[in-house]
Parts: structure tokens; C-alpha cells; sequence
């Protein structure tokens, strides 16, 4: 029918919108059932098995979760490290974030230059980033001990102490806090003008406006951010991986850092598979209570 169609137009069927439509659509209709669908249903099956990751996995039933559930004892410590790691950041990444967009949101000489210094942190790799604030952090030689000591202040051990090392990660998620402020410094550029002009005529003041206008307004990019801090604080791995090695005393053995070394160090593919289904399923969780509130509170325009 449709190729009918472009030949009464005179137009090749290969030359329409139709087809370079579906043309653009053939990477993702190949890729995510090839890379992201199929994993997923394999990586279900596998918790389920006893799988070393080299000999075919063997059938186990609910044997995995079973024991991750009720006899592992590092689980518990790694999802209640997790849930406090995420609690710290999300809403101070918020705060932080909103606060800055709202300061930055000013037309001002040079302004600017401060969107790009906030922002240059977030765009040096992970890695790289977690080791300059490992020297920092060092309790011997670490700068940051260094002037404590120049004020006469103890130092504190902030890789090396378990009640201070969620802390000291939180600092470095928080110095990359510019991708955060730049989204919202684009809702809040996105607030109408006229909004403003007509609360100023009204006698509003800086607080009314942003609590009445400005506020109302960004509660989608609120949302969004909310959802996507949650999602990344759960799932927080490098920090882990490069600073801490999950300590110390399990400090910072986060969940993602567990299903790691049940995988890749005691070669236990299949409950680390099933650690890994848990980890997804509380995010949904998480995720499906958020989606649930947002109703409370999330202002859209056509509404």
C-alpha cells in the first residue's frame, strides 16, 4: 500500500520518510533484543543455576536467593552501605545542584565562565577523578589532613575510617555536581518571562516567585533528577572498585562491588546473577514509588 502510494507521487518507496524511517530503526530493533533483552533473560536463567562461567550452568532452583537472602552475611552490610550511600547523595545533589543553577541563572558579565568551571569537573573521567581525590584523602600525606594540621585540627581518616568513609565519597560526587546543575539551569531558562513580569506587577518578591513560579515549573527536571540520582546512588561501583576495596570493615561494600568479586573473584556467576536481579528489582521498586508520588507534586504545563 505504501509503496503503491510513492509511486503515484512519483517517488521511489526507498526515497520516502517511511523507509528511511525504518532504516534508522534497524540498529535498535537488532541491537536491544541482541544486546540488552537476551543478557537480561540469560543473566534469569543463570541465577537460578550453579554456574562457574566456564562449564554449562546447572539447574539450582531458588538455591541462590535462598542464601543470599538468609546466610550471607556481607549482603545485608553491602544493601544497608548502599541505601546510606544513596540517601546522603540524592538529596544533597538536588539541593546543591538547584542552588547553583538558581545563582547561575543570572545575566552577569562573565557568567559564563563560572557555568564552565562548575561544570568541568564532570567531564574528567571517573577514574582519573577518584584518584586525584585519593591523594587527597591519604590520612598521611594527604592535602586535605595537610590543612587540618596547619589549623591545628586532628586528621581524619577519611578512606580509612568506616563512620567517615561514605562521607568522603559523597564529597567527590558532589564536586561533580555541574552535569546536575546544568540540567536544571536549562529548566530554569526554559521558565516563561512573562510569569515573572506579572508576579513582579503583583509586588512578588525573589522568595515568592521562586517558590510560586519558579519551583512549580522545573518539578519535571525535579523528577527527572530525582529518578536518575536514585538510580546512580544504587548503583554506585568505581568508588569502591578504586578508593576503598569495599572497606574499611565493609564501609563502602556496595552492592554493585559484591556482585562483582561473587562473579569475577569466587567465580560464582550464578549468584552473582541473582545478586544482581535483587539490585534491579529494588531499583524498580524505588523507581515505581517515585513514579507512584510524583503525582503529588510534578506540575506539567498542559495540565
Amino acid at each position: 500500500m505504501k509503496k503503491e502510494k510513492a509511486k503515484k507521487n512519483g517517488k521511489a518507496f526507498w526515497k520516502t520518510e517511511t523507509f528511511q524511517g525504518y532504516m534508522f530503526m534497524i540498529p535498535t530493533l537488532i541491537g536491544f533484543p541482541l544486546f540488552c533483552l537476551y543478557p537480561m533473560i540469560y543473566s534469569l536463567y543463570c541465577s537460578f543455576c550453579d554456574w562457574d562461567g566456564f562449564n554449562p550452568p546447572k539447574w539450582a532452583g531458588i538455591k541462590n536467593f535462598k542464601y543470599i537472602l538468609t546466610m550471607d552475611p556481607i549482603f545485608k552490610k553491602s544493601l544497608l552501605v548502599t541505601f546510606e550511600y544513596a540517601l546522603i547523595n540524592v538529596p544533597v545533589m538536588l539541593i546543591l545542584g538547584l542552588a547553583l543553577a538558581v545563582l547561575l541563572n543570572k545575566k552577569i558579565i562573565g557568567i559564563k565562565m563560572f557555568r564552565v568551571l562548575y561544570y568541568l569537573p564532570t567531564i574528567i573521567p571517573n577514574v582519573a577523578t577518584l584518584i586525584l581525590w585519593q591523594f587527597i584523602f591519604k590520612s598521611d600525606t594527604g592535602m586535605l589532613n595537610g590543612v587540618l594540621r596547619q589549623a591545628g585540627l586532628p586528621a581524619v581518616g577519611w578512606l580509612t575510617d568506616d563512620k567517615v568513609v561514605l562521607i568522603s565519597l559523597s564529597i567527590i560526587r558532589w564536586w561533580t555536581v555541574g552535569g546536575t546543575m546544568m540540567v536544571f539551569l536549562s529548566g530554569l531558562q526554559s521558565v516563561p518571562a512573562d510569569l515573572y513580569e506579572a508576579a513582579e506587577l503583583d509586588g512578588a518578591g525573589a522568595w515568592a516567585k521562586f517558590k510560586q513560579i519558579t519551583f512549580p515549573m522545573i518539578t519535571p527536571i525535579l523528577f527527572l533528577q530525582l529518578i536518575t540520582g536514585l538510580i546512580g546512588g544504587l548503583q554506585a561501583f568505581n568508588e569502591a572498585s578504586v578508593m576503598t576495596s569495599g572497606g574499611p570493615n565493609y564501609g563502602s561494600y556496595f552492592m554493585n562491588y559484591d556482585i562483582y568479586l561473587t562473579a569475577f573473584n569466587d567465580a560464582k556467576y550464578g549468584r552473582a546473577c541473582a545478586e544482581a536481579w535483587i539490585l534491579f528489582l529494588i531499583i524498580m521498586v524505588f523507581t515505581v514509588i517515585v513514579f507512584r508520588s510524583s503525582e503529588t507534586y510534578v506540575f506539567y504545563e498542559n495540565e
